[in-house]
């Protein structure tokens, strides 16, 4: 009667092991700063004096022990920067500072080691 019972566990267990892993993701948002790794200044639209830094804010879910890259994008112009993810979910952020000449619109990306896109944002920014 044991054995009966313990036959559909060991099926389930190993289903579940062989379940395909998550599919990485990064929820990402833009702020004018980080505290105890919270953005603060949230907002689609920033009105900032020239050297003002924005933060990009992320937390990756899905990519455990693997590299990401933050890309700040306005048109052809793009400033990059890689961050290692050491463990799922991981919080991090990144930020550029933003001088006369960066006014308009702005896309900051999460990519993965691969280069597939985890997750995107669009702010606009106007130098006071």
């Amino acid at each position: 009667m044991r054995q009966a019972f313990l036959l559909p566990l060991l099926a389930s267990a190993a289903l579940v092991a062989q379940a395909p892993e998550a599919k990485a993701s990064a929820e990402i948002k833009v702020g004018t700063g980080i505290e105890k790794m919270e953005l603060q200044g949230e907002a689609a639209s920033f009105k900032v004096a020239a050297g003002t830094k924005l933060y990009a804010w992320t937390k990756v879910t899905g990519a455990a022990d693997s590299t990401i890259t933050v890309a700040f994008a306005k048109g052809e112009r793009t400033t990059k920067l890689e961050l290692k993810v050491p463990r799922s979910p991981y919080r991090t952020n990144a930020y550029r500072t933003f001088r006369k000449g960066d006014e308009g619109a702005w896309t900051v990306k999460v990519l993965a080691a691969d280069g597939a896109e985890l997750g995107s944002a669009a702010f606009s920014v106007e130098i006071e």
